[in-house]
């Protein structure tokens, strides 16, 4: 069998005398770099057999199971759990092919959570039928945002964050299950990297705040200047994430603006620095940047509430620079040791952080 998926940016140029710290916006052509590295990344999940949710709306949706008895298991080659796996299952598997997929509890780490069962042989035509040909990955992509989309949205009653961390995720019975006659898809949710990667889910989606954050000392790759999936510090990476703040503590009515975000976040992320690095100067010394994204307004209604705190260093307008270490002890940068700048003059207190774009998937 296979799964199917669906899908912020970081700093931009200041002129070289800037001092270290400060907070800058990504360049134009560094975004249009980083959305086409998703883009790309997009179709490797696809050709992975994991693809990003889309725009395709043709045809009226099938029946489908949203409770009580679920579908029983077939006996088709696709697997017992796979042919009675149910709304609300947790399902998770090792091989590339999840030919090993199994039920688990959802507080254990899984990679997919079952939103609803859709059954291809009521589909109005003979496309599915007996002895049809298995579907592309382009049909599978367009059933999954046909059938799958809008189901996960009735799942979680209209309370999905299309831009937070977990994307629409479709499972089909796999060539050998179709051949045996299983005509039954599972539409759901999974937490997808930037190369397609399925990451590890714990716990309910509807019970969490679907924001796109990620822990205190996780480190982003980098990809040809570009944030890409988590790694050990100790990898080449382009940012670490030195804080999570929730917006509501301080908003808690209607949604504040990004000039509000920004102010409580410049203060919020700055302490948040100066804990995780244990020093004010240590982010100077290093010369790294402090950068923080913002939540906009789809966000908000569905409950997403918080953001990450990430430092990291532009090169030359061109994307991050390759960071090796985790900035609480030693590191370099592209390939170099960070030289600190002299000291500020007496009486200078030191630059504060500006607001820039967010970092990419997973910031």
């Amino acid at each position: 069998m296979s799964v199917e998926e669906s899908e912020s940016n970081p700093q931009s140029t200041e002129p070289a005398t800037e001092e270290p710290g400060r907070r800058r916006h990504l360049s134009a052509p560094v975004t249009r770099r980083a959305l086409a590295l998703v883009a790309i990344g997009a179709v490797l999940a696809a050709i992975a057999t994991i693809f990003l949710s889309g725009g395709f709306d043709r045809g009226e949706n099938l029946p489908v199971h949203t409770g009580g008895v679920g579908p029983q298991p077939t006996g088709a080659v696709a697997g017992e759990a796979f042919g009675s796996a149910t709304t609300g299952d947790c399902l998770s598997w090792t091989s590339a092919d999840a030919s090993d997929l199994e039920k688990v509890d959802c507080a254990q780490p899984h990679q997919f959570e079952v939103a609803t069962d859709v059954d291809l042989s009521l589909y109005p035509s003979v496309e599915f039928g007996p002895g049809s040909k298995f579907p592309s990955v382009l049909r599978f992509s367009e059933l999954r945002d046909e059938q799958c989309a809008p189901a996960v949205g009735a799942y979680l009653g209209g309370r999905f964050d299309p831009k937070g961390k977990f994307s629409v995720g479709l499972i089909n019975p796999g060539e050998a299950g179709w051949a045996a006659g299983e005509r039954t898809i599972r539409c759901g949710l999974q937490f997808s990297g930037v190369t397609g990667t399925l990451l590890p889910i714990e716990g309910r989606v509807a019970e969490q705040d679907q924001s796109k954050v990620w822990n205190v000392g996780t480190c982003i790759g980098i990809n040809q200047n570009v944030p890409s999936d988590p790694v050990d510090c100790a990898q080449p990476h382009a940012f670490e994430v030195v804080g999570v703040i929730d917006l509501a503590s301080q908003f808690p009515g209607g949604m504040p603006s990004v000039e509000d975000q920004d102010k409580y976040l410049e203060k919020a992320c700055t302490d948040a620095s100066n804990g995780y690095l244990g020093s004010p100067d240590t982010l100077r010394d290093k010369t790294l940047t402090l950068f923080w994204d913002n939540l906009d307004l789809d966000s908000w209604l569905v409950g997403s509430r918080k953001i990450n705190c990430s430092i990291g260093k532009e090169v030359d307008g061109n994307g991050f620079a390759t960071v090796v270490g985790s900035a609480k002890g030693d590191i370099m940068i592209n390939g170099r040791a960070p030289v600190p700048p002299p000291p500020a003059p007496e009486g200078r207190s030191a630059p504060t952080p500006l607001p820039g774009a967010a970092p990419l998937p997973g910031a």
